[in-house]
């Protein structure tokens, strides 16, 4: 995360918002749309008691399709609005239509309700990985950072080059971490395995457009991959980061980096070996027991592609490569259990993760898979016992920065295709409790949504989404459906601020423009597909170091008491995009794709 990236530019400018009034009846829908079978619910509210219907209009005929009265909500009124909802589920003809007011005429934007509505989007997302690439870069056409990096903390001596160039851009800023990109790469390949034949071929191995005969979706996974092997370099050593804070020096194209780590401008940076154990090169420390999170959850993302690139795609060398990595990773795991967090130099943010037994049950399931020894099986059954409900955040009110990281448990899923039928249910209720304790929370709001609204919330309403599709894929109990499409529709426009979560999607809707990256900041460009980290609540953006709103808030009149969103550079808190956060929203995205 970049949290200070603005005070090198923008120290010296002050702007002062007008909130500008909102309209006396709002409409908030998912702007993409709905599949024919989904629940379909949209929201309205106003400072006033609303008197009339509700028409769902099908846009090229013009025909009203329903008059629905509304129903009132009886839900805390966030910003003072009051809320009612207007159910259109019955209809399932596909089309494009809009939500209007009998009387009033406001309308909400049009909408599709089709099979095919959410077709192709899982690229988008992949646009926006290609961007975040370190190394080469497709979207910039250029080569960065060829100089990391300089080692500390490892058995070699202090500043020993290492070579650790590759990987992506953490988010706004350019930091690498393998706490993410491990997440990132396995969840990508989780994803193609369960849905292979939904993804599109038409760039290469760098990004660049042409098709080469590999689903895009793994040559990015491969990128990934590339750079986890050049993290594991020995069976006994790992990194686990590359930069730290220091590169928060105002706004800037990776191939011009003004972040000096001893080595001047432009230059090496700095490659944190993991240990184990506290780290900080300066006066913060990181907290760390092991490193089983992250070589867990690596040795998962190799497991899955030794078996894919095997299988499918008819390359035994690079499977068997990554067949070694898996295992030695995954042993390196069980000699040093415990968490190894990220590293901060001269700020106290950092990612908190505190969690590995989830990471460790993951590798070994996908190893027993791949290799068929039952100890991976039997070692995958104890983490999973530990792993259970109570390391998960669905079941808490609120948590440190990415402290309970992964925001799913991947392992859960991959077990149960290989357990006995009681240890299924077992698997399964540990989904379910978090199914059912955000279920709770979301009873509470007029919008039905589950998660705490701690940084990065979106991270958190992808893989809550991402749970219940694999809860029901488990257990084939449909019950959640409607709380699915609640959470997905609130990422694309079904929200106080009517906008959505990712950027450019959908074309021509609200999204995210005046986002927290440099490309968008000094090139003006607009990559589609980013997911940004989403509102907060607003206790947390009163008291976040470095945030000044850059324009007037567009979205004034419907911020309120409980959470907070803007669509503005100056607020690293919830208009960053990030990678990870990208990269664990395909899954969710591609299983609504037909």
């Amino acid at each position: 995360m970049s949290y200070l990236l603005l005070l090198t530019l923008f120290l010296n400018l002050t702007f002062y918002p007008e909130s500008p009034k909102a309209a006396e009846i709002q409409i908030r829908i998912n702007q993409i749309g709905y599949l024919p079978e989904d629940s379909k619910v949209a929201v309205i509210f106003s400072k006033e008691t609303v008197r009339e219907n509700f028409l769902l209009v099908h846009v090229e005929t013009g025909e009203t399709v329903l008059d629905i009265k509304p129903v009132k909500l009886k839900k805390d009124a966030w910003g003072g609005f009051l809320y009612w909802e207007v159910d259109f589920s019955p209809i399932s003809e596909a089309g494009q239509y809009v939500v209007k007011g009998k009387k009033s005429g406001v309308s909400s934007s049009p909408f599709l309700i089709s099979n095919n509505a959410y077709a192709g989007y899982q690229e988008q997302l992949l646009e926006f990985m290609r961007q975040q690439r370190c190394g080469y870069n497709p979207a910039l056409d250029m080569v960065c950072h060829q100089k990391d990096g300089r080692s500390f903390f490892g058995p070699m001596p202090d500043s020993t080059f290492v070579d650790l160039s590759g990987g992506w851009h953490d988010a706004g800023d350019q930091l690498k971490y393998l706490i993410t990109s491990s997440y990132a790469t396995a969840h990508m390949l989780m994803a193609y395995e369960m849905y292979p034949d939904r993804f599109e071929d038409k760039v290469n191995a760098l990004g660049q457009p042409g098709a080469n005969g590999i689903p895009d979706i793994l040559d990015e996974a491969k990128w990934g991959l590339d750079w986890i092997h050049k993290m594991h370099p020995a069976p006994d050593q790992l990194f686990h980061q590359v930069a730290d804070d220091r590169d928060h020096r105002g706004f800037k194209i990776p191939n011009k980096d003004n972040a000096d780590y001893g080595w001047g401008e432009n230059s090496y940076r700095v490659g944190y070996f993991a240990t184990g154990k506290p780290q900080g090169l300066s006066k913060y420390q990181s907290e760390a027991t092991g490193v089983a999170n992250l070589a867990g959850r690596s040795a998962a993302a190799m497991a899955l592609a030794a078996r894919i690139w095997e299988r499918d795609l008819n390359d035994p060398v690079f499977a068997a490569k990554c067949k070694r990595a898996a295992i030695s990773l995954y042993q390196l795991g069980r000699e040093k259990e415990g968490f190894q967090q990220g590293n901060s130099y001269g700020a106290p943010y950092r990612y908190n993760e505190e969690t590995w037994a989830d990471d460790m049950e993951w590798g070994a399931a996908e190893l027993y898979k791949l290799t068929k020894e039952d100890r991976y099986l039997e070692q995958a059954k104890s983490y999973a016992l530990q792993s259970n409900t109570a390391d998960s955040w669905t079941v808490r009110d609120s948590a440190a920065h990415y402290q309970l990281y992964p925001f799913i448990n991947m392992g859960h899923y991959s077990l149960h295709e290989v357990v006995d039928e009681d240890f299924k249910k077992t698997l399964e209720g540990y989904y379910k409790d978090g199914i059912d304790y955000t279920l709770k929370r979301a009873q509470k709001n007029p919008f039905h949504i589950g998660v705490p609204f701690i940084w990065c919330s979106n991270n958190l309403l992808t893989s809550l989404a991402t749970q219940v599709i694999l809860y029901e894929k488990m257990s084939g109990d449909k019950q959640f459906e409607p709380f699915l499409a609640s959470q997905r529709d609130w990422l694309f426009g079904k929200n106080p601020w009517g906008s959505s979560m990712f950027t450019g999607i959908p074309d021509g809707g609200e999204f995210p423009v005046e986002v927290h990256t440099a490309p968008y900041v000094l090139l003006g460009m607009d990559v589609p597909g980013g997911l940004v980290d989403g509102p907060v609540y607003t206790s947390i953006y009163n008291n976040l170091l470095g945030l000044t709103l850059l324009k007037p808030d567009k979205f004034a009149a419907f911020q309120n008491e409980h959470v907070v969103y803007h669509d503005d550079v100056g607020d690293y808190s919830t208009n960053e995009p990030t990678m990870d956060g990208t990269a664990g929203a395909i899954l969710m995205m591609v299983h609504f794709s037909r």
